[in-house]
């Protein structure tokens, strides 16, 4: 049963970092530095990132970037002309030609969008010193990932205010060569590499530009080695001896022909001036910037050509070595104390919005202290210990704040070690990048819709190409692949008719629908692409049926085929699905004439159809037979993330959505396929079905030491779906929201019986904090604003009100 007290307080904030306490660990850490590039701790800012191996001897620290995709051609392909052939292959669908679209394509074969690449690695080497205590740690608190070892330690982090790769290396040795090399497992042999590597007054500038085979395309990366030793070029790096302290601040572009270096420099050497919080103070600090001063060693200048075969053309010393030391301001090295400043500076400015973003929210299962306090090695080989989904929880959302910013994150989030992406490591929008960022909305992570919105907003022109050029109509069309650059329909196949997935516009708009919700206004760019969603349905559901109602047709279901049938068919639920939530949302933002036009078309559309067995048919076309075993459950998109289909609205619907989610296989145990059937199974209330996906993906040895995933068992794949998705499931299991109900509860697995879950957001703009037990559980409402909405418990329902800025405290009985 459930009932209001007084109104509720905040409570304290369990602890965090990587601390051996009894509150959850904010952090995980190994007794061994990483020996695969797959274990190697993570951070990044949404733009840049990086992979940390924390090697005392041989440092090495990979550097990713969104924008680094390798040209194969598809930057200029454009979607196929096929809607002078539309009406041909509508007639033939609808008469009964089940094979109708097989040669519904202009014969191009498959081209994948531009593949995601790492850039190069930092290396950082030393004589070998004591290799006893050793340590390393990812603290997702402050994205801080620290290697100690035997009085040495080097800490990396990727700052969100300066959009910088910093790394801090203290007692560092007598001697330290410093060098960024490309070579990683798959570059191509034929990248044309240069380095150059100069002094200035700080330390030096080390450069590797790698330009693109058969492309005017590069990208450069640049590093400001600042530090109290003495350093001089020994290509294709440098090294640094006497230094007590070493700070490196890295940056890589993507560009066209060449990049200014002196520019990079002058940009990098801007963060080293804080003035007195922190930055290099006094005359020897060369803040006057550039123009001003000479560099006493801008003499020593290095640059060349590597002397190995994998060596490009020269670098341009002309560019870079003649004047990096030039107007640097006078002045010999830096402090110890004074760099540790810079980088105390630097990391206090990406902390304050990094932990400000992680600590919205924060899972307790009260586990024991003993299990949280074990590296990530040992707590992975106890699926069943709720210190492991702890420890997933967290390190998950710092994974997926740490992939979103110029871009939602990958298919490998924001990182990789090898040029061989799997899936060109990219946008794959039909599952995987909505599951990934399921969490978002609920879970307060802004950052991370706003990092969807600019991929989406971005795109929007490009759709309307596809649109027009498929099928002949206004509105847009989305890809289900893209590199983050082009958003135009190209890649597709017999096996993969991915062209004619009309669902796409509106499963992509569907989390910026959650998060307008959830802030209580309207996004206007969001309101501008659903009306052109709508129009795009206006001009192409012309077909109807012999009851007369509309048909979608050619439709799809990503990315399965009926039993008896090919790919490309008629009224696939899922775009049936869509098309109702896109007609009816649009109207919703647009209220007037074109609402009443939207909503009379929604209403015009088939129903869903129940099959034999009693499972909600993928496809509602009678005849169509569905096919079980598959990877990807699209035809539940009116159950998750939609309300369309809920055990309170529409039980019957809800019961057909249950049946069809027990006949689903599992194919090929991938963990997107595992998690997505964890979501929908807790709308539909079934905490077993829910704590048993979760258990195979445990249990499934999916995850890497970094905590990053793999895409199936034994982590195989680098893929980030589990690690970013697994948020979203246990948030799902303990409490829902739609802008008129609220659900507690409604799927908490039993291995889970106790534990406290703060800061949730719901879609009716207020937050949640709940902590249940055996014996009964509490939630505080924390209303931004008034409303009126159904409160759902194991009891039944209620009606609630709540009043913005008036706390709400309610108690719920046993279960």
């Amino acid at each position: 049963m459930t009932g209001d007290t007084r109104p509720g307080t905040p409570g304290d904030r369990p602890r965090t970092g990587t601390g051996r306490g009894s509150a959850p660990v904010h952090g995980t850490w190994e007794p061994w530095p990483a020996a695969r590039w797959e274990d190697a701790f993570l951070s990044g800012n949404g733009t840049h990132g990086a992979m940390v191996f924390g090697d005392p001897d041989d440092d090495r620290v990979i550097v990713n970037h969104h924008r680094l995709v390798r040209p194969n051609g598809s930057a200029d392909a454009r979607p196929p002309e096929l809607a002078d052939r539309l009406g041909d292959l509508q007639d033939r669908l609808l008469a009964g030609d089940v094979h109708a679209g097989e040669d519904f394509t202009d014969g191009r074969p498959l081209l994948w969008v531009q593949p995601f690449h790492p850039a190069f690695q930092i290396r950082v080497r030393r004589p070998p010193g004591d290799s006893r205590p050793y340590r390393r740690e990812a603290d997702f608190t402050t994205g801080v990932v620290r290697a100690d070892c035997g009085g040495r330690r080097s800490e990396v982090f990727v700052s969100r205010a300066d959009d910088v790769i910093a790394q801090y290396v203290t007692a560092p040795g007598s001697s330290v060569e410093v060098m960024l090399d490309h070579r990683l497992p798959g570059a191509p042999s034929d990248l044309a590499v240069a380095h150059a590597a100069v002094r200035t007054p700080e330390g030096a500038l080390l450069t590797l530009r790698a330009r693109y085979p058969g492309s005017d395309l590069a990208y450069t990366g640049v590093t400001l080695v600042v530090t109290d030793g003495a350093a001089r070029p020994a290509l294709p790096g440098l090294r640094v001896e006497g230094a007590r302290s070493v700070l490196l601040l890295t940056r890589v572009h993507r560009h066209p022909g060449e990049l200014d270096a002196l520019a990079e420099l002058r940009a990098l050497r801007e963060l080293l001036t804080g003035g007195a919080e922190g930055g290099l103070a006094g005359p020897e600090a060369g803040g006057a910037g550039v123009g001003r001063g000479s560099g006493s060693e801008a003499g020593d200048a290095g640059a060349g050509r590597d002397a190995g075969p994998e060596a490009g053309e020269a670098a341009r010393p002309d560019a870079v070595g003649a004047r990096a030391g030039s107007g640097a301001g006078a002045g010999g090295p830096r402090t110890e104390e004074e760099i540790g400043r810079v980088h105390a500076r630097l990391l206090a400015r990406h902390t304050a919005l990094h932990r400000a973003a992680y600590l919205r929210v924060t899972l307790d299962l009260r586990a024991d202290p003993a299990e949280r306090a074990l590296p990530g090695s040992a707590l992975l080989r106890r699926p069943a210990s709720p210190a492991l989904l702890e420890r997933l929880f967290a390190a998950g959302r710092h994974h997926l704040l740490s992939a979103s910013g110029t871009l939602p994150p990958r298919l490998t989030g924001l990182w990789t070690g090898d040029w061989d992406t799997a899936w060109s490591g990219a946008f794959t929008t039909d599952a995987n990048l909505n599951l990934q960022t399921a969490s978002a909305a609920a879970a307060a992570l802004p950052e991370v819709t706003e990092a969807h919105a600019a991929l989406v907003h971005a795109q929007l022109p490009h759709w309307r190409d596809n649109a027009r050029a498929v099928f002949g109509t206004r509105g847009v069309v989305a890809p289900a692949h893209t590199d983050g650059e082009s958003g135009h329909l190209y890649h597709l196949s017999r096996a993969y008719p991915l062209h004619v997935w009309t669902a796409g516009a509106d499963w992509l708009l569907s989390p910026l629908v959650d998060h307008d919700e959830t802030r209580g206004a309207q996004d206007p760019r969001l309101a501008a692409a659903l009306a052109e969603t709508a129009r795009f349905y206006e001009d192409f559901l012309t077909r109807t049926d012999e009851d007369g109602r509309l048909v979608v047709v050619p439709s799809y279901s990503p990315e399965n085929r009926p039993a008896n049938a090919s790919w490309i068919t008629v009224n696939a639920a899922m775009d049936l699905s869509a098309a109702r939530h896109a007609l009816r949302t649009a109207a919703a933002y647009h209220p007037g004439p074109d609402a009443e036009r939207w909503l009379a078309l929604a209403d015009r559309l088939p129903r869903h159809r129940v099959n034999a067995e009693g499972a909600l048919a993928e496809w509602a076309r009678p005849g169509l037979l569905d096919s079980y075993d598959h990877r990807h459950l699209s035809h539940l998109y009116g159950v998750w993330p939609l309300d369309e289909i809920n055990p309170y609205d529409t039980p019957a619907l809800a019961a057909a959505a249950h049946r069809a989610l027990e006949l689903r296989g599992a194919e090929n145990d991938s963990a997107h396929g595992h998690l997505h059937h964890a979501l929908i199974a807790a709308r539909l209330r079934d905490a077993e079905r829910v704590a048993h996906a979760l258990g195979t993906v445990l249990a499934g040895d999916f995850f890497h030491l970094s905590l990053m995933s793999g895409h199936y068992p034994n982590r195989h794949v680098y893929n980030a779906d589990a690690s970013h998705t697994l948020p979203a499931v246990l948030v799902e299991a303990l409490i829902q929201s739609t802008p008129g109900r609220l659900v507690l509860l409604p799927a908490l697995p039993a291995g889970l019986p106790s534990g406290e879950l703060r800061g949730i957001r719901t879609r009716f703009g207020a937050r949640i904090d709940l902590t249940w037990a055996p014996g009964g559980a509490k939630a505080v409402l924390r209303p931004g604003r008034t409303c009126r909405i159904e409160l759902r418990t194991s009891s039944g329902a209620r009606p609630l009100v709540l009043r913005a800025g008036e706390d709400r405290v309610l108690t719920l009985g046993p279960r």
